[in-house]
Order: C-alpha cells, then sequence, then structure tokens
C-alpha cells in the first residue's frame, strides 16, 4: 500500500481562552505488544470498514496540539510516525494538527462526537479529571512501561483510582530564555534574587529593549508565570496551599496575595512588552528570537530554539536560561523550581483499531524513540531518563536545563491554573490579564477565582 501522512495544519486564531494548556538516528524497531483487558467483544484493529480494508490494511487518526512538523516536538512526532509505517506496511496514519488553544476546543468536541484514535492529553485536574469522567480514554496496562524508563512520580497525573489512562511526553519547566551576547554587550548579569530582576528589567528597558517577552494573550504562561513566584513565596508548602484554597475556594492566604501583588507590581513597571496581555505565543516567541526583547519566559519546550536555524545565528547560538529568582523574605530557594509532568498521549476508548493504536503508542514510548529523538532535537526533557543519550555534543541551553533539573531541591507539581476544575481554569486564565494589567484588583481576582472552585 502506498503510504501517505495527511497532515492537517490548521492554525486557528481564538479571541477567547477556552480550556488553555499550558535529524533524529533510526532507532531500532520493536514490538511492544498489544493493549491488555480489552473488552471481549472488541473486534480485531481490522473489523471497521471504514478503517481497515479486508487485506487488513489499518488507518489510526492521530489529533495533535504540534502543528509545526518541521521543528522541536512536531518534527520529533512526525520522525516517529514516518518511521512506523515504514516499518508496517499496512499502516496509514493521518495526523491533525492544531496549535495549543484551538487544539483543547475541538477535544471537547471530539470527545462528544467521537475521538480520533490517538490523541495529546495534559496530566493534569483540570484537564484530565473531566475527560476521565468521560470514559473516552482508554485503560493501558501499566506493566507494560515498566522498563521504558519513566521517572519516578511521572504516570501519576495520568492514573485515576490507581488505572493509567495516558503516558507523559515530557518534565517541564518554567524558565527565563535569555540572549547571553546581548546581556555581556551591555554589562547585565543574571539576577540572583527578585529585586535584581526588576533593577535588571529597568536597566534593559532604559537601554530600549523589551525586558521580559511574556505570551499574555493566552492566560496560562502568565498563569505559570505567577506559579513561579508562589513558589518562591511559600516554598515547599505551595501545593498544599493551593490545594486547600481550590477545595475551599478561598484565596486569601497571605501567600497566594503577595506572589499577585508581585506579578502587578511587574507589570506596572513595565517588566513586559506594551500589549503583552492581548498577544499569543508566536508573536512573543518572534520578539525574543528577533533580537527585540532580552528575555523570554517560557517552558523547556522551547530549548528547541537552540537548534532552529530559522533563527539567526548570532541570537540562535546564545539563548541560554534561568529559573524564577528567590523573593526577598520568601521560603523558597534558588533550587526550588516550577516543573511538572505535562503533556502526553492517550488511546480513544472507541477507537475501531485499539490494538493498533496502543502498539503505536507503544512504539512512540519505546527509549529510543520519544526519549532519545527529543533530546536530539533540543526540545527539553523527557518524562523518561535521557541519560544514556547524552553526547557531550549538546548545545549549551541543553546543559544548562539538565543541570538545573538536576540540582533542584524540590518541584512544585501542576501550575496553578491546572489545579482545580476546568471552570476554575478558565478563571485564572481570563482573568489574570485584568489583574496583571492593574484593570481587576488583587482582591477582586482571587475572590474570582474561589467563586469558580465553588
Amino acid at each position: 500500500m502506498k503510504k501517505k501522512v495527511i497532515a492537517t495544519l490548521l492554525t486557528v486564531a481564538m479571541t477567547a481562552s477556552m480550556l488553555a494548556g499550558c535529524g533524529s538516528e533510526k532507532g531500532s524497531i520493536q514490538d511492544s505488544g498489544n493493549a491488555q483487558n480489552q473488552p471481549a467483544e472488541e473486534e480485531s484493529a481490522a473489523a471497521s470498514a471504514d478503517d481497515a480494508d479486508e487485506a487488513g490494511e489499518v488507518t489510526i487518526k492521530l489529533f495533535s496540539n504540534l502543528p509545526d512538523r518541521k521543528n522541536g516536538q512536531g518534527l520529533v512526532e512526525q520522525t516517529i510516525i514516518d518511521e512506523y509505517m515504514a516499518a508496517n506496511a499496512n499502516v496509514t496514519i493521518e495526523v491533525e494538527a492544531l496549535d495549543e488553544e484551538a487544539y483543547k476546543t475541538k477535544f471537547k468536541a471530539y470527545a462528544m462526537d467521537g475521538m480520533p484514535d490517538v490523541v495529546s492529553i495534559w496530566g493534569q485536574p483540570s484537564f484530565l479529571d473531566e475527560v476521565l469522567d468521560a470514559g473516552v480514554l482508554a485503560e493501558l496496562n501499566e506493566e507494560d512501561y515498566a522498563d521504558y524508563g519513566f521517572i519516578a512520580g511521572s504516570l501519576d497525573g495520568f492514573k485515576k483510582n490507581g488505572k493509567l489512562y495516558g503516558l507523559p511526553r515530557n518534565t517541564d519547566i518554567m524558565l527565563f530564555y535569555y540572549n547571553q551576547k546581548m546581556f555581556e554587550d551591555n554589562g547585565w548579569e543574571v539576577p540572583a534574587s527578585y529585586e535584581d530582576l526588576m533593577t535588571l528589567c529597568a536597566d534593559i528597558k532604559a537601554a530600549g529593549f523589551t525586558p521580559v517577552a511574556m505570551d499574555g494573550g493566552d492566560g496560562w504562561p502568565m498563569a505559570c508565570f505567577l506559579t513561579d513566584i508562589l513558589v518562591q513565596v511559600a516554598g515547599i508548602n505551595y501545593a498544599d496551599i493551593v490545594s486547600n484554597a481550590v477545595a475551599t475556594g478561598d484565596f486569601s492566604a497571605p501567600e497566594i496575595k503577595q506572589a499577585t501583588q508581585i506579578l502587578v507590581n511587574s507589570a506596572d513597571a513595565g517588566m513586559f512588552q506594551i500589549g503583552y496581555d492581548s498577544q499569543d505565543y508566536g508573536t512573543t516567541m518572534n520578539l525574543f528570537t528577533n533580537g527585540q526583547a532580552a528575555m523570554y519566559c517560557m517552558g523547556s519546550w522551547d530549548c528547541s530554539m537552540a537548534l532552529n536555524e530559522d533563527i539567526a545565528p548570532e541570537i540562535r547560538e546564545n539563548i541560554r536560561a534561568f529559573t524564577m529568582p528567590v523573593v526577598e523574605g520568601g521560603k523558597g530557594g534558588a533550587n526550588d523550581i516550577a516543573a511538572w509532568n505535562g503533556g502526553g498521549y492517550a488511546v480513544s476508548a472507541d477507537s475501531k483499531v485499539r490494538d493498533e493504536a496502543v502498539k503505536f503508542l507503544n512504539y512512540m514510548y519505546q527509549p529510543d524513540k520519544l526519549s532519545k529523538y527529543g533530546w536530539e532535537n533540543g526540545v527539553g526533557l523527557s518524562a523518561q531518563d535521557q541519560t544514556p543519550y547524552l553526547t557531550g555534543s549538546e548545545t549549551e541551553l541543553q546543559k544548562q536545563v539538565m543541570e538545573i533539573l538536576r540540582n533542584a531541591s524540590s518541584i512544585s507539581g501542576t501550575p496553578i491554573n491546572d489545579c482545580g476544575p476546568s471552570a476554575f481554569k478558565t478563571a485564572v486564565e481570563t482573568e489574570i490579564q485584568g489583574v496583571s494589567n492593574g484593570s481587576t484588583s488583587v482582591e477582586d481576582f482571587l475572590a474570582a477565582i474561589g467563586a469558580a472552585c465553588k
């Protein structure tokens, strides 16, 4: 059968935030086996006339949040798809890929009308709890992944009642990316404290540059920024403070108030670009990669910038990173970081080619696939052990981010916007622009997100 990949690369501009998120070597091919505990009445992968013909040909529909298939994680995903089809002559994989905001909106429609066979998911309560309650994801056999090198605890966010329904792709860290050459040319230093960061931003602004490029239009990056600050204010008590606030609907804890006020003060002092509260991911990244901003606040998944040849070499080769500086009087330390196991993949419970879909999922997660190719393409940190793939020729940015994780004293876990129900997530991500730009008071912001928990 002639192979084909149907890639629908649709980037939809969203005016409202709805369920917002936050060169490969060829590896050996191994058959990871099929899923366990399938319903007895389920037919084989070729049973559906729509998805498999009489010759045993199978079509797997993959719904992805990675529309860029030439760089970063999208390139890794596409490489694995191409390899799988080359090794399985009867399989065609059709890809529909949307940007994250559009993806999560359409995911809701698919949940009602029928899911594609393999889908991107997020292992956070705000996304996964309602998805699992709806019963749209297939249970996976956790024993199948005993030798896949998953980091301890990384599967926890993808479970319900002890059963596994998805696999994590990343370990995500929020970072300040910065232009090292620009820093050196201007005599700027990486800040050791938040007070130092504010002083640095004032100096950068005086020099005619944007201090920190911030994707405020999507909501979730600013919520992650708030999480970073709260981790420095509250230290290891972060998770308990947030979980109690979500459970009671009361966000009046002094640590939450202080962190929110720091965000407000930062925006008021001009830390972010003009119009940050309405600008999107791509616009914000371009400010940094075009040299207009000295820093860019985003997750470790954007480490692939250091390998992206679309970025001018004088910028690409000088991208470095640091984590949120300590807050004076706060309980967090320099090595207490905001990090979590984020996006991943799952299989539809109603897939008519479920056996083949699980087989493909297991192939993706073989240690020499997603984890290895992700490291080679500089897309950040895997939820699996990547130490076998260190070559010594990694970019300086890769080495730096790996060292940040290695030296971490504690990690925060789920960002604040993903710690509650979807209504809470929506409230945080739609209200945070207003509180940051001063159009909503801190008290009203905290009351609004608390009300969304009730």
